[in-house]
């Protein structure tokens, strides 16, 4: 197995991004940790992959620091929280904007700077394509997925030997759509995918493959790996 006996943490590992990886590296035979602040929703991941659950919300200084605190030294750290809120440029409110940043952004920051992550472990940031793809109503997403990706390559020569890489996500059908009424997300996907080379949208077992890849991969750091169904080359 890849990961067995390391310690992992899954910020964001509830749901979607997250709870894929928690439950890939548990087959890989990793000893997990996951956190989020949907508290019921962690307890019963906690539960079903007899992993560890502690709540943690990352707009928090001290939420972050008291989560890393009770994990203790660490092999790999995976940061897939966030709290996105956007709309038209000129209208957007900006309690939103800021919002989003600090969820998506600083969030990942916190963790980075709070995390004991051993020599050669590795810490997992997730963007997302729109910060070389954008699109109208969703540029504070794509300027938070830009600085996520040069925090990655900054933080791979500030935090070596701890290896820090970066997986950007396409469109990816996890719970963090729900929100959209179900017949336009459907519609969407469907017209997503018919024009994406491989067919189909992703999942989260899609960008978790890639995740654990860059745990288990020593030579990997500073790299953004783009994990889109081909939608950068359309």
């Amino acid at each position: 197995m890849l990961l067995a006996g390391k310690k992992i943490v899954v910020v964001g590992g509830s749901s979607g991004i997250g709870l894929s990886t928690a439950e890939m590296a548990k087959r890989e035979g990793a000893d997990v940790i996951v956190s989020s602040r949907n508290v019921e929703r962690l307890d019963k991941v906690a539960e079903k992959l007899n992993a560890i659950a502690i709540p943690a919300d990352v707009t928090s200084d001290e939420s972050i620091a008291k989560l890393f605190r009770a994990c203790g030294p660490v092999d790999h750290v995976v940061v897939t929280a966030a709290q996105l809120r956007t709309g038209p440029f000129k209208t957007v409110a900006m309690d939103d904007v800021r919002s989003t940043m600090e969820s998506k952004f600083w969030g990942a920051w916190r963790v980075a700077r709070s995390a004991e992550i051993r020599p050669g472990g590795s810490l997992t940031l997730v963007s997302g394509f729109l910060s070389v793809r954008p699109r109208p109503n969703s540029a504070i997403v794509s300027a938070a997925n830009g600085a996520l990706e040069s925090l990655a390559k900054a933080l791979a020569l500030e935090l070596a030997p701890v290896r820090v890489n970066a997986v950007s996500p396409g469109v990816i059908d996890t719970p963090i759509r729900a929100a959209m009424p179900e017949e336009a997300r459907r519609d969407m996907l469907a017209k997503t995918a018919a024009a994406l080379p491989v067919g189909r949208v992703g999942i989260g077992d899609d960008i978790a493959r890639q995740i654990l890849s860059f745990m288990a991969n020593g030579f990997a750091t500073g790299s953004i790996v783009y994990i889109d169904g081909g939608a950068l080359v359309i």
